[in-house]
Parts: C-alpha cells; sequence; structure tokens
C-alpha cells in the first residue's frame, strides 16, 4: 500500500493557511534543495514555467537544478495576491545574478492549485526579469529563508 504524502496546511485554505503555505514555499525555495520541494507537488503536477511545461516530480527537480546552475545567489519573496478554497494567487520578486555578475530582479506572479493532500497539482507562473545594478539589490540576508525581520515585497515597495 503507498503511503499518501500530506502537506498542511489544507485546502479551503483561510487568510492565515493560505498566507502559511506561501511562506512554506518561499522558504522552501530559498534553501534551494530541489528533491526536497518537489515533494510539496503532486507526482503527477504540472507546471508553466514562463516558456517551459513541465509534469512530474524529477521534471520538477531537473528544472530546479538547471535554475540555481544559472540564478546565482538567489534570494526570494512571495507575498499572496487572493486566495479561494484550493487555490491561491502569489506574487513574488527574486534577485540573482548570473555567471558574469550582472544582477537581476525578476518579478512574477503564480497561480496554485492544491489537491486534498495540499499538495500543489498546477502551478502557472509568468516571470519577467529586470536587470539591476548591484548596489541597487534590496534582498540582502544570508543564504536561506528569509529572516522574519526582513521586510516583505509590500514593505519594500515592490
Amino acid at each position: 500500500m503507498t503511503e499518501i504524502a500530506i502537506k498542511p496546511p489544507l485546502p479551503p485554505f483561510n487568510e492565515e493557511t493560505a498566507v502559511q503555505k506561501a511562506r512554506m514555499a518561499e522558504d522552501a525555495w530559498n534553501r534551494q534543495d530541489p528533491e526536497r520541494i518537489a515533494l510539496a507537488y503532486s507526482e503527477a503536477s504540472v507546471w508553466r514555467n514562463r516558456n517551459e511545461f513541465l509534469s512530474g516530480r524529477a521534471a520538477i527537480v531537473e528544472f530546479l537544478n538547471r535554475k540555481w546552475q544559472r540564478e546565482l545567489d538567489y534570494r526570494l519573496i512571495k507575498e499572496v495576491w487572493a486566495f479561494r478554497g484550493n487555490r491561491i494567487a502569489a506574487r513574488f520578486a527574486y534577485e540573482w545574478h548570473d555567471h558574469e555578475g550582472r544582477w537581476f530582479r525578476s518579478y512574477g506572479n503564480e497561480n496554485w492549485l492544491f489537491d486534498e493532500q495540499g499538495l500543489m497539482v498546477q502551478r502557472h507562473a509568468s516571470i519577467n526579469d529586470l536587470a539591476i545594478a548591484e548596489h541597487e539589490r534590496l534582498f540582502h540576508w544570508p543564504s536561506g529563508v528569509r529572516p522574519s525581520s526582513h521586510p516583505g515585497l509590500t514593505e519594500l515597495g515592490l
């Protein structure tokens, strides 16, 4: 018998649980552990990320490994935009640099759909990149999870 993974908080979401789910996703992506991140998605999860279409955990792991090989010193902040039932819409920004040392801030929106176990079954992400100078960076914390004292997107004026 296969054990069913459960990833609380579970839908239907309220404001508190939607914010908690988004922060958990932010923290996981900031840890940059693709194998662990993939466990938050259903085995058949379907993604659209920019112009890439993915299906399944193995594809998610492969995608995230490629992403963080080219997006260095990655720092992400997510914020809930809206929620209802088993859906959450989030906005986000992340900062990173390439191998040539050029810095970027990437802005985006995600639409998430969850199953009854709290696993994400669909992720649709639209993302735009803005070249920034290093002195324009706003996300200043050591690699890993954003400290609770660091401002969020709204507080940063983003």
